[in-house]
């Protein structure tokens, strides 16, 4: 659920006074989130691809086999995690929406506007109870 205009307000608020009293804190606060967690997790793949060619060619010079099928399935492991983690990373200057979760990204674009479209009609009834 998006957060209301007065609780952005006081977010925005919230963030300023925490600059205004420790700038070196929230520097390193802003860094850590969703983009840096699938950056790090794309580079790990990488380096896990790497591992796997070494092993898939160790194999094949020792002539075992086995080490180069394990080679290789460490690659495809990498690669897959490599491949959905750049997916599910977000673009530098989006923003994850605070309700939003990794995989209601895949949904389709009528599901999400149906499900907006109901908590519009939701907040209204209780916007019009309120009054």
């Amino acid at each position: 659920m998006p957060l209301s205009e007065h609780e952005q307000r006081m977010l925005e608020q919230m963030e300023r006074a925490l600059y205004a009293e420790d700038p070196k804190f929230a520097t390193a606060l802003e860094g850590s989130g969703l983009r840096t967690y699938t950056r790090r997790r794309v580079y790990q793949a990488v380096a896990g691809f790497l591992v796997g060619i070494a092993l898939l060619m160790t194999g094949m010079v020792a002539k075992q086999i086995w080490i180069g099928v394990v080679g290789f399935l460490v690659m495809l492991g990498c690669a897959v995690l490599a491949v959905t983690g750049w997916r599910k990373a977000p673009k530098p200057g989006e923003q994850q929406a605070p309700g939003e979760a990794a995989g209601d990204r895949g949904q389709p674009r009528q599901r999400r506007s149906f499900m907006n479209r109901i908590e519009q009609r939701w907040q209204r009834r209780r916007d019009e109870q309120g009054q």
